[in-house]
């Protein structure tokens, strides 16, 4: 059963799990910062990642690795854009979206090709937003996250009393902010934001009762991607060694049929669920 999701003038068919890559411009994220130095190195990473399958390319000029200091706003447009503008000249095929809180980022990005903007803060950062995303018609994934980067994972925004209910609350109240500002319904994406304000045991019982988030009706997108969590649950401090850990809360989010994993590894996780899908009769 198909199972599509409009994004501008680009479509997604997310009958099975899709692939979200990531691209970090920035010389600083947690797993991969600094490894881009130049546009062509940022663009022909991406033209990899696509043809190691995956189906949006998520690329960030701000790092949102716990501690992380805020980027002045001209600084990750010029990081951003022009990786952004040569990547849509070449591939016109391509999903492109941005990672970015700061709506001139977004508006700067949607002007040079994004077709979606990944809203790590949920709408909480800036208001405008939800005008950026209603006026472009482009998609808008809206995540959980408390504070910031910098205090995020701070003790007081690590206490819930039931978490999938106080994410889920939280991502209703951004999607009604956003519906109220003319965004489509059907463009908006839900992402829990593991790792954003969660220690490891948050991270799991959000895992665990996926369905429940599942249940409101909007297409999840989630990264595990190398995360502390699994670090901590393997014992393996290196990010860059987790990959068997993201490969394994890959498989099982497919499993539930979250509609999209963002991942670093795009090559090793489209392998696995490919062989996934040929193994459960998805097409």
């Amino acid at each position: 059963m198909s199972k599509l999701i409009n994004f501008l003038d680009r479509s997604l068919d997310c009958s099975s799990t899709r692939i979200m890559g990531i691209l970090n411009v920035t010389p600083d994220s947690f797993s991969d910062g600094g490894s881009y130095a130049s546009v062509d190195a940022a663009v022909e990473t991406a033209l990899k990642m696509l043809s190691d399958g995956a189906a949006i390319i998520d690329i960030g000029g701000e790092s949102t690795r716990p501690g992380a200091a805020e980027v002045a706003e001209q600084d990750e447009i010029e990081r951003v854009v022009p990786v952004i503008w040569k990547l849509r000249q070449r591939s016109r095929e391509c999903i492109i979206s941005i990672d970015t809180r700061k709506s001139l980022v977004a508006a700067a990005a949607l002007e040079a090709g994004a077709d979606i903007i990944n809203d790590v803060s949920g709408l909480s950062w800036d208001n405008r937003m939800a005008a950026v995303a209603a006026s472009t018609g482009a998609g808008l994934i809206l995540m959980h996250m408390r504070g910031s980067p910098a205090d995020m994972q701070s003790t007081e925004n690590l206490i819930y009393n039931d978490v999938v209910n106080e994410v889920a609350d939280f991502l209703s109240q951004a999607t009604n902010r956003a519906m109220a500002a003319g965004v489509d319904k059907n463009k908006i994406i839900w992402d829990p934001g593991l790792g954003f304000a969660k220690d490891r045991q948050r991270n799991l019982e959000l895992l665990r009762q996926i369905d429940r988030l599942a249940d409101k009706g909007y297409p999840l997108l989630v990264g595990p991607s190398r995360k502390r969590f699994i670090g901590e649950i393997l014992d393996e401090p290196d990010p860059q060694a987790r990959d068997w850990g993201t490969g394994g809360v890959t498989a099982y989010l497919s499993m539930r049929g979250v509609e999209m994993v963002r991942v670093h590894n795009v090559a090793a996780m489209s392998q696995m669920l490919q062989v996934l899908d040929a193994c459960r009769g998805v097409n």
